[in-house]
């Protein structure tokens, strides 16, 4: 599903823990306006379970997550 994404901007996390990839999310998703894709990079296992819930907490939209090797591509959608 998320590999015909058309992500608006990607934002590299590679190499961050928690709490890194949630902030640098919120502060890329302030930049996009309603109806943009970020397409989110991390290597921290736990980034997409975190970002997932702070989607639902701000009232962004989780569109999906899928791996390539070791790295996430995490899709959110600015409501």
């Amino acid at each position: 599903m998320a590999t015909n994404l058309k992500p608006d901007h990607t934002l590299d996390t590679k190499g961050m823990l928690c709490p890194q990839p949630v902030l640098k999310t919120k502060v890329e998703m302030d930049k996009l306006t309603a109806g943009q894709i970020l397409e989110i990079l991390v290597t921290d296992p736990g980034a997409d379970s975190d970002i997932r819930a702070w989607a639902k907490h701000t009232g962004n939209t989780y569109i999906s997550s899928e791996t390539e090797e070791d790295v996430w591509k995490i899709y959110v959608k600015k409501e």
